[in-house]
């Protein structure tokens, strides 16, 4: 399945004038935004997003049954996000995942 190109440029509308200082790039089946190299979000192939979040921040939000883990290869990666199309349909709640994952990929060094 390809990523959905309408969430990708909701998504460019989300960063605002910061868009400026991402990078795009096709990844994981989907579109991913970076920051300093590191993916903050994506538009992801499966549908709905993938968002990078501190560890700490993201273990709550799986206790709370907000997201599920991101899996690649069978193996849950921490940190990593899967948000459904459906929790982000209205601009307010994509805004704020994609500042959680902005936020976040701005305190990790540079690649």
């Amino acid at each position: 399945m390809a990523y959905d190109e309408e969430l990708a440029d909701r998504i460019r509308d989300s960063l605002g004038p910061e868009v400026a200082h991402v990078v795009e790039k096709k990844m994981f089946g989907g579109l991913a935004f970076l920051v300093g190299g590191n993916m903050a979000v994506a538009a992801s192939g499966q549908g709905g997003l993938l968002v990078r979040a501190d560890p700490d921040a993201a273990a709550a939000l799986l206790r709370a049954g907000a997201v599920e883990p991101m899996e690649m290869g069978g193996r849950k990666m921490t940190g990593w996000l899967r948000v459904t199309a459906a929790t982000v349909t209205d601009d307010d709640t994509l805004d704020e995942w994609v500042r959680r994952g902005v936020d976040f990929a701005k305190t990790l060094p540079p690649k």
